[in-house]
C-alpha cells in the first residue's frame, strides 16, 4: 500500500507469474488504490476481469469503488451490476449509498436504493432509517421525515435526537 498503486499492480502481476493466485482481498487492495488515485477506468477494468481470472468480486470490491464515485447514475449502474452479478449488498452498502446521495441532496437515487433494499428482502436498520430521515430533514421535508421516524419507532428502532422533528434522546430516567 505504501509503495503505491503501480507497485501493487506490478506485485499482483509477479504473484501470478510465480503461480501464486491472488485472492479477492489482493484484488480489492489494488482496486481501492486505483480508485484513491482517480484511476477509475483501470479499477472498472480490474472489476470486470476478476471473474475471468478466477476470482469473483465481493461486496468489499464494490464498496472500494462506490466510496470514490461522484456521479449518481454511475453509482446506480454499478449497484445494479453488483446485484445482477450475484453479489448481495449488505446493510452497510445500502446505508453508505443513501448517506452519499443524501449528502449531495439527491433524494431520487436515495429512494431507489431504499426501494431496492425492500425488493431484496432487507429490513432497514436504524442506520438506514437515520440516513433517510437526515436527508429529508436537510431538504426541509419534515412531514415525510416524521413519517419515516414514526415507522422506525414502530419497529422498535431508536431515532437519533433531531430538534427539527422534536425527537429527544431517550434515557432510562425518561421512562
Amino acid at each position: 500500500l505504501s509503495d503505491g498503486v503501480d507497485f501493487s499492480k506490478r506485485l499482483l502481476r509477479e504473484m501470478k507469474e510465480l503461480g501464486c493466485e491472488p485472492n479477492v482481498g489482493t484484488y480489492n487492495t489494488v482496486v481501492k488504490l486505483l480508485c484513491e488515485n482517480g484511476r477509475y477506468k483501470e479499477a472498472f477494468s480490474m472489476l470486470y476481469q476478476m471473474p475471468k481470472l478466477g476470482c469473483v468480486p465481493d461486496v468489499i470490491t464494490y464498496h472500494c469503488i462506490f466510496k470514490h464515485l461522484e456521479k449518481p447514475n454511475e453509482i446506480l449502474r454499478l449497484f445494479d451490476r453488483m446485484i445482477e452479478s450475484g453479489v448481495q449488498p449488505r446493510m452497510d452498502t445500502f446505508v453508505m449509498l443513501m448517506r452519499k446521495f443524501g449528502r449531495w441532496g439527491f433524494l431520487r437515487p436515495m429512494f431507489l436504493v431504499w426501494d431496492r433494499m425492500d425488493k431484496l428482502g432487507c429490513s432497514p436498520d436504524g442506520s438506514a432509517y437515520n440516513a433517510l430521515i437526515d436527508a429529508l430533514v436537510d431538504k426541509g421535508m419534515l412531514d415525510m421525515a416524521r413519517h419515516y421516524e414514526e415507522e422506525m419507532l414502530a419497529r422498535g428502532l431508536s431515532a437519533k435526537p433531531r430538534k427539527e422533528l422534536g425527537t429527544k434522546l431517550v434515557t432510562s430516567d425518561d421512562g
